[in-house]
């Protein structure tokens, strides 16, 4: 990860009340993939998946935002894997819709909350964003 430049982000960009960050948040490229709707389980002739795609620059062990190009219902939970640059695997984790916001004619900014969940990578997750937060 030596190569890759983190810093943490400092500018305000939350909805209309200011910066309601509870911790640092990292400048750093990851991509996104949330799931909007699961297909049915045991069903393996029709995929009812729906997914959303996203790179974010601002994330922290506890959130993300996102740039999208539609809304998303906030207070919902979703499934998403993130990808960081440096992780082989992506990391499957729970996410909450906490608000959404149109950013300009073509889309979205969405703040999504991650959730401490079982079968997820919630640890792994907490201790990466840890090291890259530790690492000059």
């Amino acid at each position: 990860m030596s190569d890759i430049d983190f810093s943490f982000g400092d500018y305000d960009d939350s909805p209309e009340t200011g910066d309601n960050r509870g911790e640092y948040r990292l400048t750093a490229s990851a991509k996104v993939t949330v799931e909007l709707e699961s297909p049915v389980p045991d069903d393996t002739t029709v995929s009812d998946e729906r997914t959303l795609v996203s790179r974010t620059s601002d994330l922290s062990a506890s959130g993300i935002r996102l740039a999208t190009s539609e809304p998303l219902t906030t207070g919902a939970i979703l499934p998403a894997w993130v990808s960081l640059e440096e992780v082989s695997e992506p990391f499957r984790l729970m996410v909450e819709v906490v608000w959404c916001r149109p950013a300009d004619d073509t889309g979205w900014l969405v703040g999504l909350q991650i959730l401490e969940s079982d079968d997820t990578a919630y640890l792994e997750w907490v201790e990466a964003v840890a090291r890259a937060m530790s690492e000059d």
